[in-house]
């Protein structure tokens, strides 16, 4: 049965190089897809950006940086149910509180 939660998402250049990244969500509760999916719709900004930083995720920004180009957010792709191991620490109620606590995009 899968229970774990993978959060997929993705942070893009300017010139549309791509760093891409999962994270693995411990799901003991059981807490359902769509009740992540909801709250992590109602912080995103325009529907889809984020900043890795509120939200407390690896921040995938290249080691070069572009003050004409690059911007600070990271774009958030999926969610999805896997049976694969969770991530060391990584378990979805934190993140939900997490969530929780970012300011909604205006």
């Amino acid at each position: 049965m899968k229970t774990n939660i993978k959060f997929n998402y993705l942070y893009r250049d300017g010139a549309n190089y791509k760093n891409l990244k999962s994270i693995i969500f411990n799901n003991p509760e059981n807490i359902t897809l769509s009740t992540v999916q909801n709250l992590i719709q109602a912080k995103l900004m325009g529907g889809e950006y984020f900043y890795a930083n509120d939200w407390q995720v690896p921040d995938l920004h290249f080691s070069t940086w572009d003050n004409e180009l690059d911007h600070t957010f990271h774009e958030f792709e999926s969610v999805e149910y896997t049976d694969e191991l969770a991530d060391e620490g990584a378990d979805i109620a934190l993140f939900i509180n997490i969530l929780q606590t970012v300011v909604n995009p205006s």
